[in-house]
């Protein structure tokens, strides 16, 4: 491995459009965000070291012996965040990068690219959430920033619109202008020397600024590197691992699927991973899944030591990963599919890696055709839900969990053919795992509050015989509409009774699931009103207030509230003790109307 001569980005950039620069399917996404770019690129303004590069040649022989992917420039955080495949020429050598990926995809996306990222406040579906920025830099004058001294910014064109005190010159047109005549012609055009249209200050730094940048991509030989010649590949994943195992540059995840695109024999693990992870983020109303739990899924299903280091991605596991890959996917695709026919999605489940467990108990009985649907496993899916909403709710998945799978496998195999809820029930009481529930656990959980993921776990429980063909939505019983300060006084409340509705209008007690046409029809009606509209006779209207837990002589209007709200909390204190078997010394196996 010998040090080159360096290049300059520009030279870098023409490389990668030509393809002779590529990534080595070895190689792990992009994942920097706009703010490391921006910094990056004031960096390299200021003169500072960015660190060496590696790269790896391979002989125009050898080079379908590998796979490789193109870089990627247009980032777009939902739809186009994966490389596309490369299919290099036979008749050149090409250079596949090792490491400083991140930084070469930051350069190529800033100059010839956009990136686009989920706005704060958009749903993730929305046509708006995502806008395409590109890399701006104000040549007027300098950042206000404390650690940055130029003024980048991805912007929209129209953010990039020229306002007083900015001029946003796009970084990428400085690919164009290739000789400093070029550069003094655009400053001339764009009145940048003009002192009549912008002060003396503003124009010395828009020369001095546009002028330093041309030097940095065109001149200067920025890109310092290694060059790397070996044609063996486990030598090079090698190096790869060497330079990359620290823990700062790549996350072992990342790491370890390199390392099984690099083995795996009749499959592309990159490939085949990533397809994966957005496939099963589509199910349901949509996960938020990634490859870090496909990983984990994949030890844990084939018995491997559950952590996260090297010596558990050997040839050998991999061989029988790869062998399994059919059913251990099946059998992680059943799991989500059963969560998210249990009312889950990405907006609920609070923790991903709770399905894990759950693949486990599908793959090791052979269950991934009938956990779904079969009238055999109706009782698995309840134990299931039971289960999912107890590890939900007491946070059991949170921190480092690699000591649960283990027991979790132990107890799945100890009890074959049936979901071991009990038994983990059992094996964690009186643990810092325990999934058991105290009297003052359930008093907390009647505290949650709408629309929060604990709250949906806590109403799961509460409805055991949902039709889950159906989606439900967390409803107020009393429109939340209704509870106004202004409306709440006009109806003569007094400050205390006020202070007493706003305060218990969005916990538990006044929060039911109902089912989702059912909920948008409801709207703002008042509760009485619509269930009288719903169901007019006195059988169903008793029947809906049973299965939702209303005592039915409870007075429904909306005066009433406060009666209303606390005694159908100790409706639901009572159910809820009696349904996670709580032992307390007084109320315990209440029958409940």
């Amino acid at each position: 491995m010998a040090y080159q001569t360096p290049i300059t980005i520009r030279s870098a950039i023409e490389n990668i459009k030509k393809r002779r620069y590529l990534l080595p399917s070895i190689q792990r996404e992009f994942v920097w965000d706009t703010d490391q770019i921006e910094t990056l690129f004031d960096s390299l303004m200021r003169d500072y070291p960015i660190s060496t590069f590696l790269f790896w040649k391979v002989d125009k022989n050898k080079v379908k012996d590998f796979q490789f992917y193109e870089f990627l420039n247009n980032y777009h955080e939902k739809d186009n965040r994966h490389n596309r495949k490369a299919e290099p020429a036979d008749d050149e050598d090409i250079i596949a990068l090792l490491d400083g990926q991140q930084r070469m995809t930051s350069m190529f996306i800033a100059l010839t690219g956009t990136y686009s990222k989920k706005m704060p406040y958009y749903q993730w579906n929305s046509p708006h959430a995502f806008p395409a920025k590109k890399l701006y830099l104000n040549l007027l004058k300098p950042s206000d920033g404390l650690e940055v001294e130029y003024d980048f910014k991805f912007l929209t064109e129209e953010d990039a619109t020229q306002t007083h005190g900015h001029y946003w010159f796009e970084c990428g047109k400085i690919l164009e202008l290739t000789d400093m005549g070029k550069v003094s012609m655009f400053m001339m055009k764009n009145k940048l020397m003009d002192t009549s249209f912008y002060t003396e200050k503003e124009s010395e730094f828009a020369i001095n600024t546009l002028s330093e940048f041309f030097k940095v991509i065109h001149d200067k030989g920025t890109i310092s590197y290694y060059l790397e010649k070996s044609e063996e590949l486990d030598k090079v994943l090698q190096i790869f691992i060497r330079i990359n195992s620290g823990g700062t540059k790549l996350s072992y995840s990342d790491l370890l699927l390199s390392i099984a695109t690099a083995q795996w024999k009749d499959k592309d693990a990159r490939e085949v991973i990533h397809e994966f992870v957005d496939d099963i983020n589509q199910i349901g109303d949509g996960f938020n899944f990634n490859k870090d739990i496909v990983l984990k899924s994949c030890l844990v299903l084939s018995d491997f030591d559950v952590k996260f280091k090297v010596d558990n991605f050997t040839k050998e596991n991999m061989a029988q990963i790869e062998l399994n890959w059919d059913k251990i996917s099946a059998a992680v695709c059943s799991s989500i599919q059963l969560v998210s026919k249990l009312g889950f999605s990405r907006e609920n489940l609070a923790a991903t890696n709770t399905i894990i467990p759950i693949a486990y108990f599908i793959y090791r009985n052979g269950f991934e055709n009938s956990i779904l649907h079969s009238v055999q496993r109706f009782e698995d899916r309840i134990a299931v839900k039971d289960w999912l909403a107890r590890v939900l709710l007491k946070g059991t998945f949170g921190g480092q969990p690699d000591s649960i799978y283990p027991k979790m496998r132990d107890l799945v195999n100890e009890n074959l053919g049936k979901f071991p809820l009990q038994e983990t029930i059992n094996h964690y009481r009186g643990s810092s795992k325990s999934i058991s529930f105290t009297e003052d656990d359930v008093d907390n959980l009647l505290s949650h509050q709408y629309g929060k993921a604990k709250t949906y776990c806590t109403l799961t429980l509460l409805y055991p015989s949902l039709n889950y063909n159906f989606k439900y939505h967390q409803d107020h019983v009393h429109p939340q509409s209704f509870f106004k300060k202004n409306q709440l006084k006009t109806n003569g409340l007094s400050d205390e009774q006020i202070e007493q509705f706003l305060a218990t209008f969005n916990c538990l007690p006044n929060l039911q699931l109902l089912e989702a046409t059912q909920n948008i029809e409801k709207s703002d009606k008042s509760f009485d009103e619509w269930l009288n509209l719903v169901h007019p006779t006195q059988p169903a209207r008793e029947s809906f207030l049973r299965q939702h837990h209303i005592i039915s002589d409870t007075s429904l209007a909306f005066e009433d509230y406060l009666s209303f709200y606390e005694q159908r909390r100790n409706v639901l204190k009572l159910k809820l003790i009696n349904l996670l078997n709580v032992s307390v010394s007084s109320s315990a196996n209440v029958e409940l109307v």
